[in-house]
């Protein structure tokens, strides 16, 4: 046994690679800098943790997700392996501590976000690591022309000049030809080697049905599928709303979006892993490094902005290799409403300036000033008080970023943190002349070591819950010693931040390349007309069409999707017994019985049972319900 294989047999407990993932590991231990186009399921982080263990020194991972950096470090470390992050919510000694770590030898991976680049301290101590290996996660973030660019990852092919003979790995689900040569040229990788895994998930059933009644067609296709599901939608009310209207209608389902605090987010998501619920309804916030094998349909309510946003939510279905399903589901009036939405993505030069200002003056930060500055993000405020549509508010705020002006870092609830300034004889003092406040410092100062020296983070609720409490009490309380300037008390931020990384500039010098601008636009109105074609296309096979746009090629037709079902001649046995298996144990009404039989894409279920009352093989009632003669 080589040593590839007794690293994946030890740490991951598999006798065999996936498909490429050995090819992709080899190329990184020659040295090539790699590009890794793998679909989503397909291992991409093995692709880098397991080279990372058999070439020296330490491995940058470099991501956009904390949650999965999170996770990761997490299953990393359950290995045995030395992995840590670092996020935003860690104090100055922690963040210091976790580098120090790296530069000494003592951690094997190091996750950071792409916006940790720009910080002069971490370069300070980037430059004195060993660094055997840089991995770059979801690396189509990169390109300007893709759907999900991020400003902060051109930074990397810089940093790259610290460690220049260090490989680089490349790794995305999603990425079309152009988007990939992109990633390759701005990531200053010199003789990439690139590896693209067949997009075809030959268990996947892709289906585009249209349906006036969306929640009634989603409601039938949960039934007649069954077993674990996620349902995406477009807007946080519309996760609680369709997760009640299940609820109700008898299927356990439970919500998430990026609104929630990351407490219940993680609640939510954990009940859904364990299976207590059947149906997660979530915003395009949930998905990401989600590994659960058994995700037997994902259903979109609405058309996404993108084949490649698609082509990644669809794949979190039927990661066991089993069939499962991807519907979408599309109303006469969806491709208007992408449309017109598309207009409000791309904002006027006035309105880009417009918002800049109004950002700035909600922030009371003047010409001048502000700079590294950085505020809880109250969209609804800002937008109601300078009259600003939310949706074109958040486009602006995204060239806004594009131009170096802000960043919006991916949301994460910041822990609150507490730090005691006072000498330990006039702390001794306080806490004698204020029993109770001194009661709660002492209790804090046993909890949380090091309270005197940095600021720690800290969680009211479990500093409550010592003091026979409520986490709101505890809150009023340290707001008191820090008025009476004791302790210096920051609360936790719940909610995104805005973070303004320059000084105020006269919004009147704010002028994008209209090169530039006028080309992300034609990129961004191509992936619109892409998917709309996807939809309105009912002569090629789905999984054909979709690994085509990828660069992709399928020899077959799936035989699986809604236009290949329409294609193929209908299975009359087999519609036969499917209606009598649902009319074994009781009569159902007949429009229910088409109903939960179209999901099977047959359009003549009507004509067979017509033919089956003929035959004498069912009967209809005065209810109009079917009953199986036996």
């Amino acid at each position: 046994m080589d040593e590839k294989h007794r690293l994946l047999k030890k740490y991951w407990g598999y006798d065999n690679f996936r498909p490429l993932q050995e090819e992709i590991i080899e190329s990184v231990l020659q040295g090539h800098d790699t590009l890794a186009l793998l679909p989503t399921g397909g291992g991409k982080s093995l692709c880098y943790q397991l080279p990372a263990l058999m070439r020296d020194g330490l491995c940058l991972v470099v991501s956009p997700l904390i949650a999965l950096m999170k996770d990761q470090v997490q299953t990393l470390n359950d290995r045995h392996l030395k992995a840590a992050c670092i996020v935003t919510g860690m104090s100055a000694s922690e963040v210091t501590g976790v580098l120090n770590n790296a530069i000494c030898g003592n951690l094997k991976f190091l996750y950071i976000s792409p916006e940790r680049l720009q910080q002069r301290r971490f370069i300070e101590h980037f430059r004195q690591m060993e660094v055997g290996l840089i991995a770059v996660d979801e690396a189509h973030c990169i390109s300007q022309w893709g759907y999900d660019f991020r400003p902060p990852y051109l930074e990397i092919a810089s940093v790259r000049t610290y460690h220049p003979a260090t490989p680089l790995l490349a790794l995305t689900a999603t990425a079309t030809v152009a988007v990939a040569d992109d990633i390759c040229q701005r990531l200053a990788m010199t003789r990439c080697q690139r590896f693209r895994a067949s997009f075809v998930r030959p268990n996947l059933a892709y289906m585009v049905l249209h349906e006036a009644d969306k929640s009634q067609r989603l409601l039938r296709i949960v039934n007649r599928v069954g077993g674990t599901g996620i349902v995406y939608v477009r807007s946080r009310s519309a996760t609680q709303s369709l997760a009640r209207f299940l609820t109700a209608s008898g299927v356990s389902a439970t919500y998430y979006h990026a609104g929630l605090s990351a407490r219940d987010r993680d609640k939510s998501q954990a009940l859904w892993m364990d299976g207590r619920y059947q149906v997660m309804v979530a915003t395009n916030a949930f998905g990401m490094g989600i590994d659960k094998p058994d995700v037997r349909f994902v259903i979109h309510m609405d058309i996404p902005e993108s084949l490649e946003a698609y082509f990644q939510e669809a794949g979190r279905a039927g990661r066991d290799g089993k069939k499962s399903y991807a519907v979408l589901l599309c109303a006469p009036s969806d491709i208007e409403r992408l449309q017109r939405d598309f207009a409000t993505d791309y904002p006027t030069l006035r309105q880009l300036r417009a918002v800049y200002a109004g950002l700035c003056n909600f922030y009371r930060l003047p010409q001048g000033a502000g700079a590294d500055s950085q505020f809880p993000l109250d969209i609804e405020s800002v937008c109601n008080t300078y009259n600003f549509s939310p949706r074109m508010f958040y486009s602006a705020c995204r060239i806004l970023e594009r131009e170096g002006l802000i960043a919006i870092p991916d949301h994460e609830d910041v822990a609150s943190t507490v730090f005691i300034p006072v000498a330990r004889d006039e702390l001794y003092r306080f806490k004698v002349d204020h029993q109770r406040l001194g009661d709660l410092l002492q209790t804090m100062m046993r909890m949380y070591p090091g309270l005197l020296e940095t600021s720690v983070a800290i969680d009211e609720r479990k500093i409550a819950e010592r003091c026979f409490s409520t986490a709101v009490e505890v809150a009023g309380l340290l707001s008191q010693l820090h008025d009476m300037h004791i302790i210096r008390y920051k609360p936790k931020v719940n909610g995104p931040q805005v973070h303004f990384l320059s000084e105020r500039i006269d919004e009147r010098l704010i002028c994008p390349s209209k090169e530039n601008y006028a080309l992300m636009k034609e990129a961004a109105s191509a992936r619109i007309e892409a998917i709309c074609r996807y939809v309105a296309d009912d002569s090629l096979c789905r999984s054909r069409h979709l690994v085509a746009y990828f660069g992709d090629t399928a020899s077959s037709d799936c035989g699986m999707c809604d236009v290949c079902l329409h294609k193929a001649p209908t299975d009359k046995g087999a519609i036969r017994s499917a209606v009598e298996t649902l009319l074994r144990s009781n009569a159902i009404d007949v429009r229910q019985v088409v109903q939960m039989l179209s999901a099977d894409g047959a359009a003549e279920i009507p004509d067979i049972i017509r033919e089956m009352l003929d035959a004498g093989e069912v009967t209809l009632d005065d209810s109009n319900r079917l009953h199986l003669v036996e």
